[in-house]
């Protein structure tokens, strides 16, 4: 079980800088963070692109230890981020420690993205959360099994899902291969020597 830090919580200290918002997390979180959780400069980034009006609902796909949801839902409190996560401790930790920072526009759920109805929520993060499954890349941990066609699987079902939102929809990728990206999804824009890109629906 993690240990928060205790006595006076100021939420806004761990904004800072990735170092931390890493002192949040539990050793073996920490130990991935530099491959699997968002920075936080590339989450502010995003976030800003993504939050369209007041009442946006952004979905993370894959939100692992939730540094993109707790990043954006610092920076941006009239938007709603939500997290959705197939590894059922991780969202139990988010949701914790969403509690302890007491954001109020931030939720994680326990999903498969494969059985998650994305169609509720106006725009999308997603940092190649699939991408483990390919041999040779390190993973976040052993729970779950890992093949190369559960990359392809994944890749070909979230087409699918974007293929269905509407006109307007936008979508946030960071070191992404673009193989989950349907025809009409655009990208107007892109940072970090193109790992980010910014995508519209026309």
């Amino acid at each position: 079980m993690e240990s928060f830090p205790t006595g006076e919580f100021f939420p806004e200290k761990y904004f800072k800088s990735d170092e931390t918002f890493d002192a949040l997390l539990t050793d073996p979180l920490r130990l991935v963070a530099p491959r699997h959780w968002t920075p936080l400069e590339v989450a502010e980034k995003a976030a800003r692109f993504l939050c369209t009006h007041a009442g946006a609902k952004i979905l993370d796909i894959g939100s692992g230890s939730g540094k993109f949801c707790f990043t954006a839902g610092y920076h941006h409190p009239e938007a709603r981020f939500t997290g959705v996560e197939q590894r059922e401790y991780l969202v139990d930790f988010c949701n914790r420690l969403k509690e302890k920072l007491g954001f109020g526009n931030v939720n994680f759920i326990h999903s498969n993205i494969s059985d998650f109805d994305i169609s509720e929520f106006d725009h999308f993060y997603f940092y190649n959360s699939f991408y483990e499954n390919i041999p040779g890349t390190q993973k976040i941990d052993y729970d779950i099994k890992y093949s190369e066609s559960l990359y392809n699987y994944y890749n070909r079902m979230l087409y699918k899902k974007l293929d269905k939102m509407p006109s307007g929809t936008r979508l946030v990728t960071y070191h992404s291969l673009g193989g989950e990206i349907p025809p009409g999804y655009e990208i107007v824009g892109t940072d970090y020597a193109e790992f980010l890109k910014y995508w519209q629906k026309l």
